[in-house]
């Protein structure tokens, strides 16, 4: 079948991480795939190499620096809107932005529904409730998450999880990837890692004081961030980290985005990955720090009890991270290690393929259509 995917951007954010292995999946099934974008920042193609049987439509984005989100969201509706013209049999958008192109485009899309935001601007709430209303069908990465939508919008979305690239974080944890650790390891020496930037929805702030207490019995631990491409304007909360950091004596390494070859290594490189968002809809990093056998600390949140079950360390407060980080450096962590790869073989992306293609052969049956 024809089937069309939407991102809102080229930068490496979990949703656009999906939307590209996901299609790949497809095209390797034998499937005529096409992802289209916004090229941020005037980028021209996603931030790595896409296979070559999948199409890439990437509509220029210029960046301006006189706009507030509202402004820039709307913007990139109206770009997409405008530029998107496809004969897909399936229309599939991945967030709110590219929903609401393609139905100002006159297209009726079927919408993943990562997770729910709560916006308070007029404009972007309604932004983000008519992606959540006006799609023709709905998915979401985890029954949590779908429980949500169905609370608070009555609606029952299907279920597809997430895949994962197991075999790449594999392959950085074993002896082909010994190289790449070591160049981390020179250059940070032991470290937790924290992935997707600095901003309340990954729980910035609560991570700092967590390690403000784990490094005492640790003085030789560093604090890592990596990623942090962002449509939304986090100015605010970050002068509030970096003012909490500078009282409390720390130095955190930022590494802003990290090119796509040299995450395997850093995410295996590092002693704990800290995953403490408020929100999630599934835990995308999370399942690739496990695939490289690096611990993880998460967020005690119902989704993340859902789709990791053993295999992570739950925390729900600072205290609880410090604690959970400290238990991950000095215990023995054997059955979590087995526990976790368990769990990733279940998750490949080709598996996410296959339950999406049943539910695209019955949406287009339910509409009457064929592929």
């Amino acid at each position: 079948m024809r089937i069309a995917q939407l991102t809102y951007s080229t930068k490496p954010r979990g949703g656009v991480v999906h939307t590209l292995a996901l299609s790949e999946a497809l095209a390797r099934r034998g499937h005529d795939v096409e992802v289209w974008t916004l090229g941020r920042g005037g980028d021209r193609a996603f931030f790595r190499a896409v296979d070559p049987r999948v199409r890439v439509r990437v509509v220029p984005f210029a960046p301006r620096d006189d706009e507030t989100v509202g402004d820039r969201i709307e913007r990139s509706i109206r770009a997409l809107a405008a530029a998107f013209d496809s004969s897909a049999d399936i229309v599939h958008a991945q967030d709110c932005i590219s929903t609401n192109a393609v139905l100002d485009a006159g297209a009726a899309p079927i919408r993943t529904i990562h997770h729910l935001d709560a916006f308070t601007t007029p404009r972007l709430v309604a932004c983000h409730e008519r992606a959540v209303h006006q799609p023709a069908a709905r998915i979401c990465v985890s029954r949590a998450v779908a429980d949500e939508v169905e609370t608070a919008y009555g609606y029952r979305p299907a279920v597809i999880p997430n895949g994962v690239d197991a075999a790449r974080f594999g392959r950085a944890a074993g002896p082909d990837g010994s190289a790449a650790r070591a160049v981390w390891r020179d250059r940070l020496g032991d470290y937790v890692l924290a992935l997707g930037g600095i901003e309340p929805r990954k729980g910035s702030l609560d991570l700092l004081e967590a390690y403000a207490t784990a490094r005492e019995a640790h003085p030789g631990l560093r604090l890592v961030f990596g990623g942090g491409e962002t449509l939304f304007d986090y100015r605010e909360y970050r002068a509030r980290f970096d003012a909490r950091a500078r009282r409390l004596g720390i130095s955190p390494t930022i590494l802003g985005t990290v090119e796509d070859d040299q995450l395997p290594g850093l995410v295996a490189a590092a002693k704990v990955l800290a995953f403490v968002s408020t929100k999630e809809g599934f835990g995308l990093a999370a399942m690739e720090a496990l695939s490289a056998g690096t611990p993880v600390v998460a967020r005690d949140l119902p989704v993340i009890r859902e789709v990791f079950g053993p295999t992570v360390r739950y925390a729900a407060d600072p205290a609880e991270i410090a604690a959970e980080i400290d238990a991950a450096l000095v215990e023995e962590e054997s059955t979590h290690a087995v526990q976790g790869m368990a769990l990733v073989r279940r998750h490949s992306w080709g598996s996410a393929a296959r339950a999406h293609e049943r539910f695209y052969d019955g949406f287009l049956a339910e509409n009457g259509r064929g592929a």
